[in-house]
């Protein structure tokens, strides 16, 4: 019953929440404006999964997936604005 609940909370945040313009600019110097990446190094956001963006967001948030940028920025963010980047970009296009 509480995942249930909590998947419910989630996908209520992701509907009415919207990424603060200044962090998609921030991920953008780094995924791309359109979530493709200019460096190989860099994965490319546009188009993935919603759910996996962000469990990835919150591993770096919580520490459990290193990397030290985006612990960084994850840490910065909240739990409403992370869903609502995930959605963000999840609908972008894939090239």
């Amino acid at each position: 019953m509480l995942r249930l609940t909590l998947a419910m909370a989630l996908i209520a945040a992701s509907a009415l929440a919207e990424p603060r313009h200044s962090t998609v600019e921030q991920c953008a110097a780094c995924h791309g404006e359109d979530g493709i990446a200019r460096d190989t190094e860099v994965p490319h956001l546009a188009g993935q999964n919603e759910r996996y963006l962000f469990n990835q967001i919150m591993a770096f948030r919580l520490g459990k997936r290193p990397h030290k940028e985006m612990r960084y920025m994850a840490r910065a963010m909240t739990t409403a604005e992370i869903a609502a980047l995930s959605v963000y970009y999840a609908a972008l296009p894939i090239r």
